[in-house]
């Protein structure tokens, strides 16, 4: 079988080799010509496949190694009986390692401790459900809404206007264009009006599910108000006045762990293995690292939410890629080729329970908290 592969998705070679030939493609360019003869298709967000796309090409099956479909014709897919698999759930725990850590900061510069904040959850799928239930074992008052989720599975909902009252909003839903419940400009003037004036907004699923412009008027009008950006409307362009109003700004790397790439590509191998009828002869154990951090100690004299933050930020630090982000675009000839630049080189990091935190045996509450939080906790 021949294989066209993003460049970005990782151990394609390890998974795949052993189906046939492999050529990598750059997401963003890819044309029809490029897949005159290709069997597999294997995609990331970037990449619009649709019948413009494959339309006379012999592509028998599509894979993307992310969350979201947005980008996928499914119902092209279906009349061309093309085969299809997406990666659901795979950077779950990074998205919930980024808004820890973005909430860590905010807690920073706001002087409180986790528990102090209430958490409104819009969207509880594999990652809303996941960053519910982790905020929630650590003491955080969440409020959830998702109008396609039974509460007996994912816990108790309630309506969007009772979840813009919380602290913080974190927006975890996919980009819907029609339908009965669209999210493209879920968030616009009057949402954004209806949460506090010393608000967090951060949305970390699809850029287009926040009205952009409607934000930066929103940003400029109330100076206590924050955002948390890692997507952005009408990417990869980029609006340098929103991102300088921004508390953190990123470049829609929230999911880029080493984990949870990895995790997509093997999940799409299962489902090629499975279409095709083939032996899976691979598994992610085979091919993952040791953690480049492996082991944070404390001892008993740290307050407990300074050991929280402490290890939260050792595992990923988010102001990292903020000014990372900053630098590059204040020297950008191309704010595009920057933004996938930013994207392309990312240094994949690990996930929080890869991490391993020493605590000593008499602290018990410090346990109970890291363990909440996610970190492989060792006695000492």
């Amino acid at each position: 079988m021949r294989i066209a592969a993003d460049e970005n998705i990782p151990l394609v070679d390890s998974f795949f080799s052993e189906f046939g030939e492999i050529r990598r493609f750059n997401g963003r360019s890819l044309t029809a010509d490029q897949l005159a003869d290709t069997d597999i298709l294997l995609v990331r967000s970037v990449t619009a496949v649709d019948e413009a796309l494959l339309k006379g090409t012999p592509v028998k099956f599509v894979g993307t190694a992310t969350i979201g479909t947005d980008h996928i014709d499914l119902d092209y897919l279906q009349r061309a009986n093309v085969g299809f698999a997406s990666a659901p759930g795979c950077n779950a725990q990074a998205v919930v390692d980024y808004v820890l850590s973005s909430l860590s900061v905010l807690i920073d510069v706001r002087g409180v401790s986790f528990a102090d904040l209430s958490v409104g959850i819009v969207g509880v799928g594999n990652v809303g459900l996941c960053l519910r239930r982790r905020l929630e074992e650590m003491g955080v008052d969440v409020v959830a809404t998702d109008p396609f989720k039974d509460p007996a599975v994912v816990g108790p909902l309630t309506s969007l206007e009772e979840v813009l009252k919380a602290d913080v909003v974190s927006l975890h839903t996919p980009l819907v264009n029609d339908g009965e419940f669209p999210t493209r400009h879920l968030m616009g003037a009057e949402q954004l009006l209806q949460m506090k004036q010393n608000a967090c907004l951060i949305n970390s699923s699809r850029g287009a599910v926040v009205n952009n412009a409607e934000l930066l008027a929103h940003l400029r009008s109330h100076n206590d108000f924050e955002a948390i950006l890692d997507v952005w409307e009408k990417e990869p362009h980029l609006d340098l006045a929103l991102m300088h109003r921004c508390m953190l700004a990123t470049p829609h790397i929230a999911g880029y762990s080493l984990d949870g790439k990895m995790r997509g590509t093997e999940m799409i191998y299962q489902a090629v293995c499975e279409y095709f009828g083939l032996p899976m002869r691979r598994k992610l154990g085979q091919f993952l690292p040791e953690p480049g951090i492996r082991r944070v100690n404390f001892s008993d004299q740290v307050p407990l939410n300074q050991a929280l933050r402490t290890a939260i930020r050792a595992a990923y630090e988010v102001r990292v890629d903020d000014g990372k982000m900053r630098s590059a675009m204040s020297r950008a000839e191309d704010v595009k080729q920057t933004f996938d630049q930013l994207r392309r080189d990312y240094p994949l990091r690990r996930d929080i329970p890869t991490m391993k935190v020493g605590v000593p045996a008499k602290c018990v509450d410090l346990q109970q908290l890291l363990a909440s939080a996610g970190f492989a906790v060792r006695t000492k």
